[in-house]
């Protein structure tokens, strides 16, 4: 099983919400590697590596309109894992 790399810009109010924490438990749980961080445009930019099921779970969580804050949309891309990151962090 290939690992891939998720890359989401999560819109919304999603800064000042407890978001990045929230996504750096449902990573974990997922056994996902990366980071959340808030963007200056009040975007919040995921990256997350594993498997691409896990990634997809995520990705739908982050849809999934349970999250802190709201939501309005969700813009992904994948490409290969790069490997170079342990744990997730907020940053």
């Amino acid at each position: 099983m290939d690992a891939v790399r998720l890359s989401a810009w999560v819109h919304g109010t999603v800064q000042g919400v407890g978001f990045r924490w929230w996504t750096r438990s449902r990573a974990l749980e997922l056994g996902l590697t990366g980071y959340a961080r808030n963007a200056r445009d009040g975007r919040v930019h995921v990256i997350a590596e594993g498997s691409r099921a896990a990634g997809e779970k995520l990705l739908g969580l982050l849809r999934s309109g349970d999250s802190p804050g709201r939501v309005t949309l969700v813009v992904e891309s994948w490409e290969p894992a790069r490997g170079d990151m342990s744990g997730f962090e907020e940053r």
